[in-house]
């Protein structure tokens, strides 16, 4: 029991570092070069299968009639459009290629890259509205789903395709990981037959906890490979960690700055700041180049420092205020 609260409470940094550990094994034993040619193709397309899971699980258990926009939700989603408007814009207006659209690209994925799925948890954590986390949640990656196919094709465009069959080929892959879970949550939830399915799902606690774990790992283990294998510098890669330190804290604070206008701060910080890295990951290494994943890698652990912190000072402010009120009363 120790070892699994242990695992609960330290989730990220043991799936991260078992994923660095596992590649790092493979990648410098020789004796298993065999079962890590084997394994690398698996890996690679059980990924999108783990993100698909997270997101058909996690809308299983959401209540649908719940599901409200409100105006914090549209002024979050057109900050996102405007940051990924001004990345894309720089790249084709000034034809920047090598190292400065790799860093670029590094960037672009940590905007365009949908909000968490846990993002609703630390925002109930922090005394936020779950339903409308929930609500941008699906709505962002809705966005996602639109922005992707049209911008990546103009950056890299693919070989022997033109746009319009890039962003066909990029709209089906992205609809199949973000949107189809949606879908088919909503009829697992309400068609009949499949409510024995639906019950179980809800009832296995943290499932897509645990599957968020293990496509950590995955995510994790791709990212140093890139890091291992890259043609780059140490000063480089570092500065792609440094653009992702500073970009996480520019949207935590714009999504912050955007929701005090509506009463929704906590709501409105995690919108803009919490992504998927998972599948920014994913879509850097399959779409850009794949050194560019170095940013969303770096980004999983600042956001989550950023959610420590916050949730160590809300959790504060509620144990002064507690004694506060108790101290009134006893008086």
């Amino acid at each position: 029991m120790d070892i699994l609260k242990f695992l609960k409470n330290w989730t990220l940094p043991v799936s991260m570092a078992t994923g660095a550990m596992a590649y790092l094994l493979f990648a410098f034993t020789p004796a298993l070069d065999a079962a890590s040619t084997f394994l690398q193709p698996i890996f690679e397309a059980i990924l999108p299968l783990f993100m698909f899971l997270i997101l058909y699980v996690t809308f299983c258990k959401v209540d649908f009639r719940k599901l409200q926009p409100v105006k914090w939700h549209l002024w979050v989603g057109i900050f996102q459009v405007i940051f990924v408007a001004i990345v894309v814009g720089a790249i084709l207006v000034f034809h920047i290629a090598g190292k400065g659209l790799i860093l670029l690209e590094a960037i672009l994925t940590c905007i365009i890259g949908p909000c968490a799925a846990a993002a609703a948890v630390v925002t109930q954590k922090l005394g936020g509205s779950l339903e409308d986390m929930t609500t941008y949640t699906f709505l962002s990656n809705f966005i996602c789903a639109a922005l992707i196919p049209i911008c990546f094709p103009l950056i890299e465009p693919g070989a022997n395709m033109g746009f319009v069959a890039s962003f066909l080929l990029i709209l089906y892959k992205v609809c199949m990981v973000l949107v189809v879970p949606m879908i088919l949550a909503y009829i697992t939830k309400h068609l009949g037959i499949l409510h024995k399915l639906h019950q179980w799902i809800v009832s296995v606690k943290d499932l897509s906890f645990y599957l968020w774990g293990c496509s950590l790992m995955i995510v994790t283990g791709t990212t140093v490979k890139n890091i291992v294998h890259a043609d780059s510098t140490v000063a480089f890669l570092l500065l792609i960690a440094l653009l992702s330190l500073i970009l996480c804290m520019i949207q935590f604070a714009v999504g912050r700055y955007i929701g005090h206008f509506f009463h929704s701060t906590v709501e409105s910080g995690q919108g803009l700041g919490q992504k998927n890295t998972a599948f920014a990951i994913w879509i850097a290494y399959t779409y850009l180049n794949p050194l560019s994943s170095v940013g969303p890698g770096c980004y999983i652990l600042w956001q989550n420092i950023i959610n420590s912190i916050e949730i160590w000072h809300h959790e504060r402010h509620t144990k002064e205020l507690n004694a506060t009120a108790k101290g009134y009363a006893e008086s």
